[in-house]
């Protein structure tokens, strides 16, 4: 499809796939709101976001309770979603997601030094972590490029390698960290550390919300120069594309968007690594699915919080947990049919 100088390729499974993603992500929204330790209907949850409840205390508890945690976990799970599907396309490895090679660990060492250290709140917390991300993507980077910088700029099963040990490295230092906070501040950052969507607020919808109005418009620009490249990089250059440059780009991008999402809810395991699989897997197109691995990443995440909040024997799970034990069951899975 062509507007002007713009053109667009049109691929309808992909976007009936997203529209019927969407139309369930709408769906797992209204349970969400109507679930809870107290009990609303799906009617009643409307009318509460409506402001037209029967009472006020249902009114605020829609919107200022149940609403901002809906959002944050929407646009959290989009971007780790839309992270995870460019990491796997820069590392042509299925592995190759932030919370598997180290950024999302490296994201938290500067949240974590914030709250031990600073007794930080959300927007402080962001741009730490957003700041310490960013550092340990480029060491990372740095490093993978081997002693003689390699022609395929860190790409691939090195940057997999190293990034896992910089991201046990930051673990060690995050633990460190925690042992040297008094208690009080300890304990808020290992419960922010197992990560949760409790008590989140418009500070934190606002704060996922200004790292997707900031950082996903870069990647979504640089999105097709992503597929030339998994050709290989020798290829991409003779059509006339600079390889390492917008490496550079997409990484940096992509990390702010796992930096955030880690500073609004803690690290959260598994959205990114399996997010854009699904997307791909349902769409079958041979694009890099960054925007059906976002809507698959928030979808993924409503699923989950609404897992957590209905588990067996009244347990209550935090969100992080969650995601790791079905993401620990979706790679046992998946070992099975290799």
């Amino acid at each position: 499809m062509r507007i002007g100088g713009i053109s667009l390729l049109w691929r309808p499974r992909a976007m009936l796939v997203c529209g019927l993603l969407i139309a369930l992500g709408l769906l797992l929204g209204l349970f969400l709101l109507a679930s809870g330790t107290m009990r609303l209907t799906p009617a009643g949850a409307l009318a509460g976001l409506t402001g037209q409840a029967e009472t006020d205390v249902i009114n605020r508890l829609v919107l200022r309770i149940r609403l901002p945690r809906l959002l944050t976990a929407a646009m959290v799970g989009a971007a780790l979603g839309m992270s995870g599907a460019v990491f796997q396309s820069i590392s042509r490895n299925a592995l190759g997601s932030p919370d598997v090679i180290g950024f999302t660990t490296g994201a938290a060492s500067g949240a974590i030094a914030q709250i031990i250290l600073f007794n930080a709140g959300p927007v402080q917390t962001a741009l730490a972590a957003v700041a310490s991300g960013v550092m340990t993507a480029l060491v990372v980077l740095w490093l993978a490029r081997g002693r003689k910088g390699g022609r395929e700029g860190g790409g691939g099963y090195r940057l997999i390698l190293v990034g896992i040990g910089m991201g046990a490295l930051m673990s060690g230092l995050n633990t460190l960290l925690m042992v040297m906070g008094d208690l009080e501040r300890a304990m808020s950052a290992q419960i922010w550390l197992a990560g949760s969507l409790a008590a989140r607020d418009w500070t934190h919808v606002a704060t996922a919300f200004a790292g997707l109005v900031l950082f996903a418009p870069l990647v979504l620009w640089n999105a097709r120069r992503l597929l030339v490249m998994s050709i290989g990089d020798d290829l991409a250059r003779q059509l006339g594309l600079d390889p390492a440059r917008t490496r550079l780009v997409l990484v940096l991008a992509s990390v702010g968007l796992a930096s955030v999402a880690t500073a609004c809810t803690g690290p959260i395991a598994f959205v990114a690594l399996a997010g854009p699989q699904l997307a791909r897997w349902l769409t079958r197109s041979p694009d890099v699915p960054v925007v059906s691995g976002a809507i698959a990443g928030a979808l993924l995440l409503l699923s989950a919080d609404l897992v957590s909040q209905n588990a067996p024997f009244g347990l209550a799970m935090p969100i992080g947990l969650t995601t790791g034990l079905l993401g620990g069951l979706y790679l046992i899975l998946v070992s099975r049919r290799l």
